[in-house]
């Protein structure tokens, strides 16, 4: 019986160490990599990190890292080469050439799990406005082959009427997107609007960091949850009430480090979830050794979203899964983060974030749910009886009957 599965395709990473940069930054740059890696359904056999001053303009690393590359290629027979950083279509192209398999950097990879990922028209409609927004500035460098190949007498020009052709071609098809894209929008924005004046709560966070399970455990649904990066593509919106208090509560895409500007218009709707919403849950994955940079990724990005002033409610989910390195009493090095326990981390973040209410959770194992039901319950009300004034005495009696 002949096997119709298909074979996971093998990579190697390429990272590289910019001036400022530490080994440790890269190394989970690379983690993540691998991550994205996985979700695209790639099995990572090894990664190249090189220290370089600038970029390469033909190869963006060294000649030498680039030989050494390709003989590993070549002995394991590497499907696909993955960068972590954006490159140029002739840098694609001459690395291409120099190792013989398929080169993609982050930006690409990123868009592949994301056509894989789509499900609803809205969602592949938007995923194919960023692939060509992606691709249109790219076609030049993606022609110039043509161009060398067609140079000759009575040949010159063939290349760049070709292009002019493709942008053209692109260039009407991402304006038919974006009209869809508009009328969808407007279909969505009446939806939001026709849900009467009920507060309505964000989910927001890094990709993988638990939202869609939360979603689940708090609105009592069943919303797709996986271990893999941008699990959730689509918007889903769900009515929660707590102690009789109703509101609504939405699980949007997940945001993750260098993600390119036209990927956040491609998804302007997913996220007007999140720029009409009252208040934000922020969730982090406390378990992840990188998570403060996380927080300041999501942050950037509600900023250029201009939704950083909402009331935010900070939820530090993943505690099931904390671990750290406990120091020796007589060990007199310095304590890093890796040595501070959770509690150490509950003092610090109960302290830094001080104006913002902040919680400490495990979705997966359902633990202090209760306490952060009581901190939506208190940050809903608060806007709530502002909407429905009268119910302020209803909300008062039910506490003080319980």
């Amino acid at each position: 019986m002949i096997s119709t599965e298909r074979r996971a395709e093998r990579a190697v990473l390429v990272g590289v160490i910019h001036p400022g940069q530490s080994d440790t930054e890269v190394k989970d740059y690379l983690d993540e990599l691998e991550f994205l890696a996985d979700t695209a359904g790639a099995v990572t056999l090894k990664r190249f990190i090189q220290r370089i001053e600038a970029p390469n303009p033909r190869t963006y690393i060294g000649t030498g890292k680039v030989l050494e590359i390709a003989e590993f290629v070549n002995v394991n027979k590497v499907d696909i080469v993955i960068f972590d950083d954006d490159l140029s279509p002739s840098q694609v192209r001459n690395i291409e050439n120099s190792i013989g398999c398929r080169v993609l950097d982050r930006t690409n990879l990123i868009l592949d799990i994301f056509a894989g990922r789509a499900k609803t028209s809205y969602a592949r409609t938007q995923v194919e406005l960023a692939q060509y927004q992606y691709l249109l500035p790219r076609l030049a460098g993606m022609w110039k082959h043509l161009e060398r190949q067609r140079g000759g007498i009575g040949l010159r020009g063939p290349g760049e009427t070709e292009i002019e052709t493709d942008r053209r071609r692109i260039r009407k098809r991402i304006a038919h997107l974006k009209e869809q894209l508009e009328k969808i929008d407007i279909q969505m924005s009446v939806q939001r609007k026709n849900r009467s004046r009920l507060v309505r709560v964000a989910l927001v966070g890094y990709t993988n960091v638990g939202k869609s399970t939360l979603m689940n455990l708090l609105s009592k649904s069943d919303v797709f949850a996986e271990n893999k990066l941008f699990a959730t593509l689509d918007t889903t919106v769900r009515k929660v009430v707590i102690q009789n208090l109703p509101f609504l509560i939405s699980d949007t895409v997940g945001f993750i480090r260098k993600l390119p500007h036209h990927l956040i218009e491609s998804f302007k709707s997913t996220l007007d979830e999140v720029r009409e919403s009252d208040i934000l849950l922020h969730v982090v994955d406390i378990s992840h050794p990188g998570f403060e940079e996380q927080i300041q990724v999501v942050n950037e990005t509600l900023k250029e979203i201009n939704s950083s002033d909402k009331p935010i409610i900070l939820v530090f989910n993943k505690t099931d899964i904390f671990t750290y390195i406990k120091k020796d009493d007589d060990d007199l090095t310095p304590v890093t983060k890796e040595n501070y326990s959770l509690e150490d981390l509950k003092k610090t973040w109960m302290a830094t974030a001080s104006n913002l209410p902040v919680v400490f959770i495990s979705a997966k194992e359902k633990h202090n749910i209760d306490e952060l039901r009581e901190i939506l319950y208190r940050e809903v009300r608060k806007i709530h009886i502002t909407r429905y004034p009268y119910d302020n005495f209803l909300y008062n009696s039910d506490h003080t009957d319980n």
